[in-house]
């Protein structure tokens, strides 16, 4: 009798204890912006994480972090000090930020709420917008599959308004390792105006490059291509 009231008295215990860290558990941030640069040992997020408002990132002195917000297109450059971040841009205290508005989609742009990612600061990656995107930029930012075996990287952009305009690039494995190809880095622009198809392995999409779109570098947040 005396076993099996300590055993209750247990499982009992062990139920109050996993209610009361549940109820301290944080719900899941929805991501507002995006990491573009990281230069920071301690941030705790990396190059294309997503931050959810009320997410704090503490720099150091000296280390810079570059968010643009998805919804508000705020392009903020902020050195050091205590970063909250917003819905449309972010809080700094004991640091310096620099503020810029960039083209985007900005509020088009649905996105889905997703359980905390694995990194220290609850970072997103953004995981579907079932929306056809316009880039303003020339290069895009393509964000690869998840999963890509090696006889499937061949990235194919097609113009597809008119026919003559045509792009192959093959994805080694350091790129297919970063999930991400940037045709800045190789000097490819695409057309003002135009409807290109972007194919790799199975996966596919449409997309549109702005009329007004800039060409050279450009925020991410203005050229990211992701297939799903």
């Amino acid at each position: 009798m005396a076993l099996k009231t300590l055993v209750v008295t247990t499982v009992a215990a062990v139920i109050a204890v996993a209610s009361q860290v549940s109820a301290h558990v944080p719900p899941p941030l929805v991501p507002t912006a995006l990491a573009e640069d990281v230069k920071s040992a301690t941030a705790g997020i990396e190059f294309m994480d997503y931050v959810g408002k009320g997410q704090v990132i503490k720099l150091d002195p000296g280390d810079v972090l570059v968010l643009s917000y998805l919804k508000s297109c705020e392009h903020e450059t902020i050195t050091g000090g205590t970063v909250t971040v917003g819905s449309e841009r972010s809080d700094v205290r004991d640091g310096q930020i620099v503020r810029d508005k960039v083209p985007c989609d900005g509020g088009k742009m649905r996105l889905s709420s997703q359980q905390a990612s694995k990194s220290a600061a609850s970072a997103f990656r953004l995981q579907s917008a079932d929306i056809q995107p316009t880039l303003f930029a020339r290069t895009p930012m393509v964000q690869l599959p998840k999963t890509l075996a090696k006889e499937d990287r061949t990235l194919l952009i097609e113009r597809i308004d008119r026919p003559g305009e045509r792009h192959t690039f093959e994805i080694d494995d350091a790129v297919a390792a970063t999930r991400f190809y940037d045709l800045a880095k190789v000097n490819v622009s695409l057309t003002r105006g135009a409807i290109y198809d972007a194919s790799i392995g199975t996966h596919k999409l449409t997309f549109q490059i702005d009329a007004k779109a800039k060409s050279g570098t450009a925020p991410v947040v203005s050229r990211l291509l992701r297939f799903q």
